[in-house]
């Protein structure tokens, strides 16, 4: 049983270990006699959408996966919603760590924690997974014998992506503007002018823009229109969208009223196009991991010019700021106040403890932006050292096979159900 959170997890540490699992053991649903299957638990957590149940099953790995909005009522009546197997092994992939060890304690499973930066509940792991030294240097020491380090489960992705998907030939630039919809109303409209812009300043430059699979086109067209407000305060407006076969079979693409043809891929992950492209344009969140992992250089765009902006900040504050009538006020506030005390905000410059890859924060503009864009992409050397860096900071490949290993020794002798 694996358990996880928001987008970002189960595209980059659920999905690669259940195929990972499949591969290693007969398990239902790939192997309807089997005697053990695979299942998936969310559970609640503020960086969810509500709907990473659906990308799951898309995925046809799990027999059975369970809700976010259902956890609660699992643990309470965990006979509900099924017959669940008398051993087994749940596996922590995101969230807060305490929901598997209810879950473990109550269905009286093995537990086992994939810890990135702390492993917080020891005494009630039997095997801890160790993203790295630092992870498993916090342990104390009467537990330090529980863990493995098996390092970084997205070390992987980079090397199956490229064999992935290829694109045609041309210099592509990704536009990543968030899977939650506080972050699209801002990242829609901003990152349509900025393709606008810089395919005016490099005429030759491609655009590929991966669906988030916790959204669709409808609310894409949606942000980009009249009805978001933050809309007018930029000149793209309103992209046409029409079918495309360049990518995909039944693909699409968006033509802005300036012309840019902007390619969607709705392939998910989309860890192959995206390995092969120049740069990304992307916001804040669990994606600068993926695409640091994939060695994709990156500009990471938070404008603070909206209010609305601390809507998508992750956790406590963006939880605040979406209160009713209150909302606009302490989203002000919490962002003059996180900004001011933000420290490094994408994930590959908080693993490498400095700013590896350009942040930038504040009262941004789609010109700033696609004029330093093109700046980086008429330097394919400087790109070439920054992709370097970035897949040094994964460190050696093996996780995933690591992971499955552990799993195996808290199987049951004859296979068991996990």
């Amino acid at each position: 049983m694996l358990v996880s959170n928001g987008p970002g997890e189960l595209a980059t540490w659920v999905r690669p270990l259940a195929l990972g699992l499949h591969r290693q053991l007969p398990l239902r649903p790939h192997s309807a006699a089997a005697a053990g299957a695979l299942h998936l638990v969310l559970v609640p957590c503020p960086n969810g959408t509500g709907r990473e149940h659906r990308v799951a099953a898309d995925w046809n790995l799990f027999e059975r996966i369970t809700p976010a909005r259902r956890f609660w009522p699992l643990l309470l009546r965990p006979g509900r919603w099924g017959v669940w197997p008398g051993r087994g092994v749940v596996v922590f992939l995101g969230g807060d760590q305490f929901w598997t060890v209810l879950l473990s304690a109550r269905l009286g499973y093995r537990h086992l924690t994939y810890a990135e930066w702390l492993a917080r509940w020891p005494r009630w792991n039997d095997r801890i997974a160790a993203m790295g030294p630092r992870a498993a240097g916090r342990l104390a020491p009467r537990w330090r014998q529980r863990c493995t380090v098996v390092g970084d489960l997205m070390a992987d992705l980079g090397e199956r992506a490229r064999r992935d998907d290829p694109l045609p030939a041309g210099e592509w630039v990704a536009l990543l503007p968030g899977s939650k919809r506080a972050k699209l109303l801002v990242g829609v409209p901003f990152l349509l002018e900025t393709a606008d812009r810089l395919a005016a300043l490099r005429p030759g430059c491609r655009f590929l823009l991966p669906l988030a699979p916790t959204t669709n086109l409808a609310e894409l067209l949606h942000c980009a229109g009249a009805g978001n407000p933050i809309a007018r305060c930029y000149g793209s407006g309103v992209p046409r969208p029409l079918p495309s076969a360049l990518l995909e079979s039944d693909g699409l693409a968006l033509i802005t009223p300036a012309g840019t043809r902007i390619e969607l891929t709705r392939s998910a992950p989309a860890h192959g196009p995206l390995s092969q492209c120049a740069l990304a344009l992307t916001t804040v969140g669990a994606n600068t991991a993926e695409l640091a992992a994939l060695g994709l250089p990156m500009l990471v765009l938070v404008p603070t010019q909206h209010p609305e902006v601390m809507r998508a900040w992750d956790g406590l504050a963006g939880w605040l700021a979406r209160l009713p009538v209150l909302g606009l006020l302490l989203g002000r506030a919490l962002t003059a106040w996180r900004l001011r005390r933000r420290g490094l905000l994408a994930l590959p410059n908080i693993h490498a403890g400095h700013l590896l890859v350009p942040e930038r924060v504040g009262s941004i503009t789609p010109p700033q932006i696609a004029a330093e864009s093109a700046d980086w992409l008429s330097r394919p050397e400087r790109l070439e050292a920054l992709r370097l860096e970035l897949r040094g900071l994964r460190g050696e490949g093996g996780a995933v096979a690591a992971l499955v290993a552990l799993v195996r020794e808290l199987l049951p002798p004859e296979g068991g159900d996990s």
